[in-house]
């Protein structure tokens, strides 16, 4: 079988990419990364480039697990992520969530909501990593 892990290179992605690894390693399944377009508006840049991918994996620590990548620009984050648990039959997907004020938490992001009631697999939400620099993921670094 096979997890399948949502990422876009932010503390949540970092977050949920080693939640997939860790998994992996306990299962011995392989990890399929959705890798897809992030930001809003302005900000907004494509899916992560091949090396950001390896420098994130590198932080997993995912020397041994079998990695694949698919990406996608333009669609729902949802949907897409839905695409990929089907097309692999994925056992477990993972994703990162924001971290949200006291307000914030009674709202689920419309993504994550399709995502989670969506799903025909288990759902695994991580919280994101504070403690990785956004702008150094970004960056590539």
């Amino acid at each position: 079988m096979t997890i399948v892990v949502g990422y876009s290179p932010s503390g949540q992605g970092a977050a949920a990419l080693r939640a997939a690894v860790r998994s992996a390693r306990r299962t011995g399944e392989d990890v399929v990364i959705a890798s897809y377009q992030f930001g809003d508006g302005e900000d907004e840049r494509g899916a992560s480039s091949e090396e950001e991918l390896r420098t994130a994996l590198a932080g997993a620590d995912a020397e041994g697990v079998e990695v694949s990548v698919r990406t996608r620009d333009g669609v729902d984050i949802g949907e897409f992520l839905l695409a990929v648990v089907d097309e692999v039959a994925a056992s477990l997907l993972v994703i990162g969530l924001r971290r949200k004020s006291p307000i914030g938490k009674l709202n689920l992001g419309a993504s994550a909501r399709r995502v989670v009631l969506g799903a025909p697999c288990p759902v695994l939400a991580v919280k994101d990593d504070h403690r990785v620099d956004e702008d150094a993921l970004v960056a590539g670094a």
